[in-house]
């Protein structure tokens, strides 16, 4: 399609450059969907499963790494490191489920459990200062995302039931806020204008 390609001039010489689709709403929609059926989860609606793991690997995994490997071309560090690490996350949180069923590893105990969620919410909170430079929409998904990771630390360590269940609520917050700001990117684009806000 025409609208696919522009010309540029460089050294006198007329070039048609390719430019490329948008990434971040694959990226922000696969985080912000598994990340809310996982909640579900945490909130008590329904046991963890298959379809939580699956949607981990296929969705909230892989597709925010194809998404992480388009920023790099697109030459946006931010959301290399983003899509590429939050992507992986889901793959490290399936095998952490799956090694102990497969007979490969002792299930996480809960120092180390609580360890891991709690560098994730260190990490995203840095990431969080990150986007006080990019837009409010960003800021509501890394905010809230720490403190999704802090709050389940803190029911991992505590044992307290009620603080993951908080937790859980939190997480459907946090994945609703990144499946908005996604769509409202595909549906501003496609648009032409801003037509929803993020």
């Amino acid at each position: 399609m025409e609208e696919d390609y522009a010309t540029i001039t460089i050294d006198g010489r007329k070039l048609t450059k390719h430019i490329a689709a948008n990434p971040a709403p694959l990226g922000l929609i696969a985080f912000g969907l598994t990340t809310v059926l996982l909640n579900f989860h945490n909130a008590g609606f329904y046991p963890l499963n298959s379809m939580i793991l699956a949607m981990g690997l296929a969705y909230g995994g892989t597709a925010q790494i194809i998404a992480s490997a388009m920023e790099y071309k697109n030459g946006n560090t931010f959301a290399t490191v983003a899509f590429g690490s939050y992507g992986l996350f889901w793959y490290s949180f399936v095998i952490l489920l799956i090694l102990p069923k497969m007979g490969l590893a002792a299930a996480p105990d809960v120092a180390s459990l609580t360890a891991y969620l709690f560098m994730w919410g260190v990490f995203t909170a840095v990431m969080f200062i990150g986007t006080l430079k990019i837009s409010r929409g960003l800021q509501a998904i890394f905010g809230t995302l720490a403190i999704l990771f802090f709050l389940l630390a803190l029911g991992e360590i505590t044992g307290n039931a009620t603080i993951t269940l908080i937790a859980g609520y939190e997480g459907i917050l946090t994945g609703l806020i990144a499946t908005y700001v996604g769509l409202a990117e595909v549906i501003n684009e496609t648009h032409g204008k801003d037509f929803l806000p993020i």
